[in-house]
């Protein structure tokens, strides 16, 4: 599968920006859903790489482009490996059928494009 960082940048930083611009506009809204995010995914039962890694499948299982780059990101960033994530990603077409299945796309270029980011993982 052709890697395609620049894709996986482009939402990422869509993300930034809408935060950004729903800070400015909504700044109590925007504030209470970064503390909610912070308390649920900070390490308590679950650490946040398996936190990460529900918050990749659900993304898969919603169809959401954005929520996978970043969910893939972050479950990196907390020390999970490649085929944690397209486990992660099976266990969601398993509870989501194939259009799950068609979103294991995404997340195989995230992967790839965080690979070739940090020369592999």
């Amino acid at each position: 599968m052709r890697v395609d960082s620049e894709g996986v940048e482009v939402k990422l930083r869509e993300i930034e920006e809408l935060l950004e611009k729903l800070g400015k506009e909504h700044p109590k809204e925007i504030a209470a859903f970064s503390r909610f995010l912070r308390e649920t995914l900070d390490n308590k039962a679950l650490t946040t790489r398996e936190k990460e890694l529900i918050a990749l499948a659900l993304g898969i299982a919603a169809g959401c482009e954005w929520c996978i780059y970043l969910h893939t990101r972050k479950a990196l960033e907390a020390g999970a490996k490649p085929p944690e994530l397209v486990e992660a990603g099976l266990v969601a077409v398993l509870m989501a059928g194939g259009p799950a299945l068609m979103h294991l796309i995404p997340l195989v270029k995230a992967i790839n494009a965080f690979e070739e980011e940090h020369g592999g993982l």
